[in-house]
């Protein structure tokens, strides 16, 4: 049977804007209060999907969440009708009337972690929304993800979903911008690489001091339990809080894999060797594992950070070559245009790299793999996801139609005080859940 990797990227929602609300985030914090375009964001995003489903890629399409979430400021005490609900919030706490405007669910590499049927103790693909605790404007999202993605993986004798983890720091889960999946193949058994920035429960091991570790190592085991994962497949590893410290808020900033490739900086983790030879003692055939891993003389922590050299996509092309998918950022830098270059002449199976420009979705902290969920699957599990959410030149030219029709060109942060921008996202949502076949996953569509 056949097995591929989707990607499902996050559609870029109506009020995407720059509030710099996410502390750890240097991206974020340096381009806080400048306008953005929600409309070029989108298209930029979808260009992007479009460009990867043209290269032979399985790509999705993840709905963004209903903002302003006015429900939130209702739970805090604003009342009224939805104007004077937002009009109050944007008087009495411009800080939270921020938070609940937050476009952030575009960054679907938080949306959720899975496994694929391979791992699973029962032949099925599992979904687990991530909490996404740390952050109250990202905390808002998982009860709405969990509905899109059974929306999108309906059948239950091939999709198996669960509750997001318990809302507590505690159990910090990120998704899957802290977890890699290792395989000879994707229809094999792999290993299961979980990364966690701090542990919940013993204070007398390393944590950052100046930004927050995010994930914890208890949320990662609860995830390996919930998906009936095999001890003798998964690895926890720490990420180096020195580099939590200076920006690098996911493993994503620093690290990614695909099938056979691990591709790293040297400062990512703590006890870097120890758990490599745990991994490879894992995942069986050494050498058919490729360790990358970039050093600081080569590419620094501030510049990985600054071009998202780790938070590229590496993809596996049905020519079996793999390929790194840049953001046009990696490009205009010399050090890490001259890495990648070289790169792709060492023997490697990474033996292309194309550039995308996704600035918007860059200034406000996230690259290319942020905006995608990975989700391995079996030609006959691909037959039961949801058809309407698969990229086609069809649906692409749907929707960037729709984004013309609902899309603002610009929002600044004035503009989020604006109660017609409600009105404006509730009726692009609403024609959007058509067009995907996604069903009342909405709570103003359920009221």
């Amino acid at each position: 049977m056949n097995f591929f990797e989707a990607n499902f990227d996050g559609l870029v929602g109506p009020t995407h804007n720059y509030a710099g609300l996410s502390v750890g985030n240097v991206a974020s914090l340096s381009n806080a209060k400048n306008s953005s375009s929600p409309r070029q964001a989108a298209k930029q995003g979808l260009s992007k999907m479009k460009a990867l489903h043209d290269l032979g890629m399985v790509q999705g399409v993840l709905a963004p969440q209903e903002r302003p979430d006015v429900y939130t400021l209702r739970r805090l005490g604003f009342t009224g009708t939805d104007a004077q609900v937002i009009a109050k919030a944007a008087k009495q706490a411009p800080a939270v009337l921020r938070a609940v405007c937050s476009a952030s669910s575009m960054w679907t590499a938080n949306a959720a972690t899975i496994s694929p049927s391979a791992d699973t103790h029962d032949g099925k693909v599992h979904f687990t929304p991530a909490n996404l605790t740390n952050k109250f404007h990202r905390s808002l999202e998982p009860v709405t993800t969990g509905r899109i993605l059974q929306a999108m993986f309906r059948d239950p004798a091939h999709f198996a979903h669960h509750t997001h983890l318990p809302d507590n720091d505690h159990f910090g889960d990120e998704g899957a911008a802290n977890h890699t999946r290792l395989c000879s193949a994707y229809g094999k058994r792999g290993v299961e690489l979980f990364v966690f920035g701090r542990y919940a429960f013993d204070s007398s091991q390393p944590a950052p001091k100046r930004f927050p570790a995010r994930h914890t190592l208890e949320a990662c085991e609860a995830v390996a339990r919930l998906h009936g994962l095999s001890g003798e497949h998964v690895v926890y590893m720490q990420q180096n809080p020195d580099v939590i410290d200076q920006g690098v808020f996911h493993n994503d900033v620093i690290a990614v894999g695909n099938q056979n490739v691990l591709f790293y900086h040297q400062q990512a983790f703590v006890d870097t060797q120890n758990k490599l030879n745990e991994l490879r003692r894992k995942f069986g055939n050494e050498t058919d594992l490729h360790l990358i891993e970039v050093k600081d003389s080569d590419v620094s922590v501030s510049e990985a950070i600054k071009t998202y050299l780790f938070n590229t996509q590496v993809i596996t092309l049905p020519s079996g070559e793999m390929a790194i998918i840049a953001p046009t950022e990696c490009q205009e830098s010399h050090a890490v245009s001259s890495y990648l270059a070289a790169l792709v002449q060492q023997h490697t199976p990474i033996r292309h790299v194309h550039y995308y420009d996704v600035k918007q979705s860059m200034r406000n902290g996230g690259g290319p793999a942020c905006l995608r969920l990975r989700v391995a699957l079996s030609e006959q599990e691909k037959q039961a996801v949801n058809p309407n959410v698969l990229m086609n030149d069809a649906l692409f030219s749907t929707l960037n139609q729709w984004v013309d029709k609902h899309y603002r060109d610009q929002i600044s942060e004035a503009d989020l005080a604006d109660p017609q921008l409600l009105d404006e996202s509730r009726s692009a949502l609403d024609e959007l859940t058509q067009i995907l076949g996604l069903g009342s996953v909405y709570q103003f569509q359920q009221d």
